[in-house]
Formats: structure tokens, sequence, C-alpha cells
């Protein structure tokens, strides 16, 4: 027993090792936090305040203030509904991006060192996973802090499980990031790929309108989205808004996205060459 703690304890330092150095080569790119913040702010001001002038105008679009989601909370603003969506966006883009740091770990050879160290590689993956989690994090806290600017507001309860479930995406995303990493040689490949899969995870999320009424094959690419219930989670704790699922629904749902795909990326790091 007391062998078995030592291990686990042991382990743990690996673990803690791996998540501290993600964790410094992101607080020393300045300009890699600067560039993912300004993306969304792009989409939330730009975006969000041309559309809103379409969708909070009755005269010219009736059919979407009509929707009950958009009318279930007094005088929200599209901004204002978008929000969630612009949170979701900011973990997308990192947690999966962040899968490209494996190849340039290949390509200095760091990752070299560390598959040769005693260290197993599902504490790696996980290491590394954790750090894209904090990545994440951080980046959506600066995004809610913005939010207090547009009218979103935060109770203690509603901002620890706005926190639950960003951290549950982004170890989802940062995971297929990762996996999707593993298997490729070049960056160029790496963003090429990561293209055909960002894109439509965000799209299809509902970020951007409700997913009430949609069109059937609309409908059934949405629900296959795991980023949907993020999305739909993070408007019922922001906005008060009850989706298309129950909270407790999306939450079970993106937890049994995280587990999946975290298996997956474990497997894919256990068969990953380092060179």
């Amino acid at each position: 027993m007391k062998y078995n703690l030592y291990a686990i304890w042991l382990e743990l330092g690996k673990l803690y090792a791996i998540w501290l150095r993600e964790f410094k080569v992101f607080l020393r790119e300045r300009s890699r936090l600067i560039a993912s913040t300004f993306t969304p702010l792009l989409w939330l001001f730009v975006i969000g305040g041309g559309l809103g002038a379409l969708v909070t105008n009755p005269s010219e679009s009736s059919v979407i203030n009509d929707n009950s989601e958009l009318g279930t909370a007094s005088g929200m603003t599209y901004q204002q509904f978008i929000f969630p969506g612009i949170i979701s966006m900011s973990v997308i883009f990192s947690s999966i991006f962040f899968g490209s740091y494996i190849i340039w770990d290949r390509k200095f050879d760091f990752l070299k060192s560390v598959m040769v160290a005693p260290v197993s590689r599902t504490t790696i993956f996980v290491g590394k996973t954790f750090g894209g989690m904090t990545t994440s994090l951080i980046q959506a806290a600066i995004l809610m802090v913005v939010g207090l600017l547009i009218g979103i507001h935060y109770s203690p309860l509603s901002l620890v499980l706005t926190i639950v479930i960003i951290l549950l995406l982004s170890f989802a995303l940062t995971s297929l990031g990762l996996t999707i990493g593993s298997y490729m040689e070049s960056l160029e490949g790496f963003q090429l790929i990561v293209s055909f899969v960002v894109f439509p995870l965000y799209f299809l999320s509902g970020a951007l309108f409700p997913l009430r009424n949609l069109q059937i094959w609309l409908s059934i690419l949405t629900t296959l989205d795991p980023a949907t219930y993020a999305v739909d989670a993070l408007r019922n704790m922001m906005l008060g808004i009850t989706g298309k699922n129950s909270f407790t629904y999306d939450i079970i749902i993106l937890f049994i996205s995280a587990i999946i795909v975290g298996t997956v990326g474990m497997f894919s790091f256990r068969r990953m060459k380092a060179v």
C-alpha cells in the first residue's frame, strides 16, 4: 500500500512537470494570447453588432424575433445571445490547435527526450491535455470579463458551472487536437486537416443561431456536434435560456465525449513515434 501511494505521488509529479512546461510556454508567448483573444472579440463586436442591428429590428427580422430562445430574456441583444458561442469558439480554436505543439516538439526533439524518459505515454498525454485546458480557461476568462461590458451577469453558481463546461469541452477538443497531431508530421498538413474539423464544430454548434425549427439535415448535424451541448449549457448558465436540451443532459453528453476522445487520444499516443 505504501509503495502504491509513492508510485501515484511520483506519477503526479511527472504529470505536474509536463503541465508546468506547457503553461510556461504559453506565458512566454504573449502574442499567442493576444491573437487568440482578438478573433473572438472581432466576432463578438463586428458580427454580433452587425447582425444584431438586423436581429433586434422587428420590422426587418420578425422571424428571428419570434423565436422562443431569443425571446426568453426581455431586452436581450444579439451580442448577448451569441456570447456563450463566442466563449465556445475560443475554446474550440485554442484547444484543437494546441495539437500543433506536438509537431513542434517533434521537430525540436523535445518529444523524443520525453518519450525516452521514465514517464508513461498516458501521463504525457494527460499532462499536455491539462496544459491545453489551462490555456483555454485563461482565454475564456478574459472573454468572460469582456462579457460584463455587454451586460452578461454571473452568479457564484453559474460561474463555477461555466468553468466546468469550459474544462469538459476543452479536455475533449484538446484530446482531439493531440490525436490529430500525433499522426501528422508537418504543420501544413495539420492545419489543413484541422480546418475541416474546427469550422464545422463551430458553425454547427448553434453558436450564432437558435437550435429550434432547423431543417432536418441541419438538426441532425448539430446533434452530432459535441460543441452544441457546450453552447447550450453555457446559454443556460449565462443567460438563463433553456435551450434544446436540459443542462444535465448537456453535461452528460460533454462528459461522455471527453471520455471517448480522451481514450482515443491515449491510444494514439501509445502508437506515436517520437521522430
